[in-house]
């Protein structure tokens, strides 16, 4: 029976329907939170005007929720050992739907602002603990497809937020953004007490880390608010964000020094030490690094040259989902058959190519020529993204999983807020530096300058008119070279992944499960 122990005082895995429901409801909750990231994203300048602030006052709604979930997530490993896994997960599911309402019902920016903090603080917990949880109730032989349908919802969800983001804000109040994240979130917390009421894990009452957790929550909240303003400030001409590098660079100094010294640290650091941990969280962030710029510089490249609505640009980046979803289930049905070496390998080739393949970006592109490559990248995310994870476990005792989770999902999220920030200043400044070299050759007299000129005359634009057409025409060029550069840059990046994720030794065990 399944409420029954094994002899070695454990629960068996689930089965069958009961096995089905936990997968749905601990994938639903995990799809919730991580879409959560980007939902809010494309909805804010309609957030800002209704509640009368400027769009810039309302991404700190995006950075609250970014920095208090950043700060969370390596800590899920110690809330968890102190208050049990099944517990931290169901109420910090609860909180996120509690605090998921109260930002749909507030009246200012700052309730907003103070709701989604509290919000992104409940859910560091919730996707690293999701992973556990699936890890611990499936069969050891199917634990590698409990990895794979976590793995798609995690890569899926971010691709589709912008999309539901803008057709609920589009066609109904900006609110629902939040209150859609109720009816899931119960699920979630009926299905995980049920099935899971008998098979809470060992608490163990360590004593607190007060200066490890000053440290973590300083160093992560500074670097975190760093990366989402950093962009806007202008960098390092800005004295805050040079005051947050410098914060952040001590605390987190610091903390590496004095979690590694600590006898229960609230970070466990040590985990770093093993070979395959830190050489799949290497490749990781690398990939997720490339990934999240490459989604993050399309979507404003097609709105910028081609004229794209936000709408359409989150259509342009939807595709990676077609192939992920089919392809990850199976990825993970039959990747014990295979070196994951490999598997990762073909999957960052294929990452790569679509990389190179959107290096050559011109201003006539069809949408089909813009979203084939990204509906290739998804074969790409079931190769990368599946047997990544299985390396990250793979020779973690079952007591360290927590922890190996939310650290590896820490790094992951630092990777894609760090693209972000990245991406969206190489795409800039990239930018400026096409259009002076262009520039340099729209001169007066110029031969083909005034055949330009002829043309735009010829359609009645004269003068000033032509003038700022054809300025038009050298914004749309630079912008269109500054992508190129981008991609090239991310499609060299899945190459150095190539190479770097055969440094992981096997045997890979399956998540949770020592090697032998």
């Amino acid at each position: 029976m399944p409420g029954e122990k094994n002899g070695n005082g454990t629960r068996p895995p689930l089965h069958g329907g009961q096995l089905a429901l936990l997968t749905a409801g601990v994938a639903l909750a995990t799809f919730m939170e991580v879409l959560d990231i980007s939902i809010v994203n494309v909805s804010v300048r309609t957030i800002a005007g209704n509640l009368g602030v400027s769009s810039n006052e309302g991404t700190m709604a995006i950075s609250a929720y970014s920095m208090a979930s950043a700060v969370m997530q390596p800590l899920t490993g110690w809330v968890a050992k102190r208050f049990g896994e099944v517990r931290t997960f169901t109420i910090s599911v609860f909180l996120f739907v509690i605090f998921s309402a109260l930002c749909g019902l507030a009246q200012s920016m700052p309730m907003l602002i103070v709701f989604r903090l509290l919000q992104g603080a409940v859910s560091g917990p919730m996707v690293p603990l999701s992973q556990t949880l699936l890890l611990n109730n499936y069969p050891p032989a199917r634990r590698p497809i409990a990895l794979a349908l976590w793995a798609m919802t995690v890569v899926v969800a971010p691709v589709f937020g912008p999309i539901l983001g803008g057709w609920i804000t589009d066609n109904y109040h900006w609110s629902w953004i939040f209150f859609i994240n109720i009816p899931v979130g119960i699920f979630a917390v009926i299905i995980t007490i049920t099935l899971l009421k008998d098979r809470e894990s060992k608490v163990v009452k360590a004593p607190v880390d007060a200066i490890g957790l000053f440290l973590l929550a300083v160093g992560v909240g500074c670097l975190q608010f760093m990366l989402d303003n950093g962009n806007d400030d202008d960098w390092f001409t800005s004295n805050t964000i040079t005051v947050l590098a410098i914060v952040s660079l001590v605390c987190l100094t610091f903390l590496v020094a004095w979690e590694l010294m600590h006898k229960n640290p609230v970070v466990e650091l040590r985990l770093l030490g093993k070979r395959n941990f830190f050489v799949g969280v290497l490749c990781l962030s690398l990939g997720m690094f490339a990934f999240f710029g490459g989604t993050v510089v399309m979507p404003m490249w097609v709105q910028e040259v081609l004229g794209y609505t936000a709408t359409w640009a989150g259509f342009v980046v939807a595709p990676i989902g077609i192939l992920a979803i089919f392809m990850s289930p199976l990825v993970g049905a039959f990747q014990s058959k295979f070196d994951l070496r490999v598997l990762n390998t073909i999957g960052f080739a294929i990452f790569a190519a679509a990389s190179f393949w959107m290096a050559n970006l011109t201003t006539t592109l069809p949408y089909h020529e813009l979203a084939l490559p990204r509906m290739m990248m998804g074969a790409g995310v079931a190769l990368f993204f599946v047997p990544v994870n299985q390396i990250i476990l793979a020779g973690i005792p079952d007591d360290q999983v927590a922890s190996a989770s939310g650290l590896s999902n820490f790094f992951r999220t630092l990777a894609g807020s760090i693209a972000t920030a990245v991406s969206t200043t190489l795409y800039s400044h990239r930018t400026t530096y096409h259009h002076a070299i262009l520039s340099e050759h729209v001169v007066a007299g110029d031969r083909t300058t005034q055949e330009y000129l002829n043309q735009l005359q010829a359609f009645g634009a004269q003068g000033p008119t032509a003038n700022a057409a054809l300025n038009r025409i050298v914004d749309m060029q630079a912008a269109t070279l500054a992508a190129n550069d981008v991609f090239w840059l991310f499609g060299l990046l899945f190459g150095m992944a190539m190479i770097a994720i055969w440094f992981a030794k096997p045997p890979f065990a399956s998540g949770g499960t020592p090697a032998h």
